[in-house]
C-alpha cells in the first residue's frame, strides 16, 4: 500500500490545564486535557487528548500525550489514537510530532498506520499539520 500525504489544520477547542507539582518550583508537572477539532486530510469535530507536560521554565518544557481521533482521513471513517511528543519554547512555539499508535485503528481505519506533526507559533487560531500514512489490513 503506497503512503498517502495530506495536511489540514486544527484548532484547540478547549484546553484545561491541572498542576501535578508545585506550581512555584521547577522543574515541574502538569496535566492537561484538551480537545481539538481537525480539518483537511483528517477530519474531527471534537478529539480528546491527554498530556503530561513537564516544564523547565514558567514558559519552556516538553509534553507527551495520547489523542483519540473519531471521524475521517481522506474520506475513510473510524477511530484512532495518537501518541505525541513534543516541545514549547520560551517564544511561544510549540513542536510536536506523533505517531498512530499501533493497532488503534477501526472502521475503515483499520490496520492504519502513520505519522505526522505540527508547528504551532504563538498567536495562530488554525495550527497547520502534516500526516503521512497508510491503511493495511488490520
Amino acid at each position: 500500500m503506497p503512503v498517502t500525504e495530506t495536511t489540514g489544520h486544527f484548532t484547540f477547542a478547549d484546553w484545561k490545564e491541572n498542576p501535578v507539582s508545585p506550581e512555584d518550583a521547577f522543574p515541574r508537572l502538569a496535566h492537561a486535557t484538551v480537545v481539538n477539532a481537525f480539518s483537511g486530510g483528517i477530519e474531527a469535530e471534537a478529539t480528546v487528548c491527554d498530556y503530561a507536560i513537564a516544564y523547565d521554565t514558567a514558559v519552556t518544557g516538553a509534553f507527551a500525550g495520547m489523542e483519540l481521533v473519531t471521524g475521517r482521513v481522506d474520506g475513510r471513517s473510524g477511530a484512532f489514537v495518537l501518541e505525541e511528543r513534543g516541545r514549547f519554547e520560551s517564544d511561544g512555539t510549540v513542536h510536536c510530532t506523533f505517531e498512530v499508535a499501533e493497532g488503534s485503528g477501526t472502521g475503515e481505519l483499520a490496520g492504519l498506520r502513520g505519522s505526522g506533526g505540527f508547528t504551532y507559533r504563538h498567536g495562530e487560531t488554525k495550527v497547520p499539520y502534516t500526516f503521512a500514512y497508510e491503511v493495511g489490513r488490520g
